[in-house]
């Protein structure tokens, strides 16, 4: 995965089509990002640069609820990859 301002304006689309509000806040958060669920809320340390944008998001992805049905193509196809990725690591351990 390139680490371009494109590839995390994708990775940013994904939790905002399923309904996630996406805010970049600083706080002492140490992962990185910070999930309000009931607010669908997910807020991500501002201090990181694009590289740790994108390492956070995901990272983060995997672990929201998100309907596919909701993501436009594209998105969904980056959406099972970051999936599988995870998967592929778990299965490693």
């Amino acid at each position: 995965m390139k680490y371009t301002q494109a590839t995390l304006d994708k990775l940013e689309a994904i939790p905002e089509q399923a309904g996630y509000i996406l805010r970049y806040e600083r706080g002492t958060f140490q992962s990185g990002y910070c999930i309000l669920e009931e607010k669908k809320v997910v807020v991500l340390n501002k201090f990181l640069q694009t590289e740790g944008r994108i390492n956070t998001l995901v990272d983060l992805i995997p672990q929201l609820h998100i309907n596919t049905e909701s993501l436009a193509d594209e998105l969904k196809k980056l959406y099972a990859e970051i999936v599988s990725k995870l998967e592929t690591k778990e299965n490693k351990e």
